[in-house]
């Protein structure tokens, strides 16, 4: 890591606003090791979680207790700073579009453990669009919590970025366009794979693009775009210095 790159990371607050546990790693693993390698803080708010029965050929149904303590492995891999999750209510998860989009922006803002209002983040990390419901309602209600706004009167966030997933290539309703990158050479990569292992009752088998190959892949494949060994992408929403 070149000396700018580490000044600037070290000066960095990240939250992470997750839709589910292991997208939070999926999309920002790399990002949160390096910030934490430079001397930052990273904070993590996963919005949902649920007892859930999956497509696959076990029949098992994941708890949500399990979703909690694989979450707690991967963050503790990572050593984030500080995690949370706001709903754990199997009645919510995978339906957070139900909810008014006004009660998840509050739940962003100051309505949570790790709100904005509290961590008072100078980057702040969103999931992007996609065909899942739930990452749809927290990109549209982060989008509201990140609104400009008086600094002196709510939180502001100079770097409001939105994560990349695997998932972005199906559907041409979304269409993600990367213009920020980080560069997770090496150790990074190494540690975003372990922590995402973590999540053991999300890993699927080959070649889903839940599987451990997709995350390494996806990396790999962004890294070649700037011409590194791997990286993670973002698209950046504001950009302020």
């Amino acid at each position: 890591m070149d000396g700018f790159s580490k000044q600037f990371l070290a000066r960095q607050r990240l939250l992470v606003v997750a839709p589910h546990a292991d997208d939070e790693t999926a999309g920002a693993g790399g990002l949160m090791a390096r910030i934490k390698d430079a001397g930052g803080k990273v904070y993590v708010m996963v919005m949902s979680t649920g007892d859930l029965l999956h497509f696959d050929d076990t029949g098992k149904k994941t708890k949500k207790k399990t979703r909690r303590e694989e979450l707690a492995a991967a963050m503790k891999t990572l050593g984030v700073d500080g995690w949370d999750i706001v709903y754990e209510d199997t009645r919510l998860h995978l339906r957070l579009e139900t909810l008014p989009r006004r009660e998840l922006a509050d739940k962003i803002e100051r309505g949570s453990t790790f709100c904005t209002e509290k961590v008072r983040p100078t980057m702040i990390v969103l999931p992007a669009p996609s065909y899942n419901q739930d990452h749809e309602a927290v990109y549209k209600a982060g989008l509201a919590a990140c609104r400009p706004h008086l600094h002196q009167h709510k939180s502001f966030q100079q770097f409001v970025l939105v994560a990349d997933a695997p998932q972005l290539s199906w559907s041409r309703a979304t269409i993600f366009k990367p213009n920020f990158y980080v560069d997770i050479s090496g150790k990074f990569l190494d540690l975003k794979l372990k922590a995402y292992l973590c999540h053991k009752s999300q890993v699927r088998p080959e070649p889903s693009q839940a599987g451990i190959g997709a995350i390494r892949l996806m990396a790999e494949s962004r890294g070649r775009e700037i011409s590194m060994e791997a990286a993670e992408a973002f698209e950046c929403h504001r950009f302020v210095l």
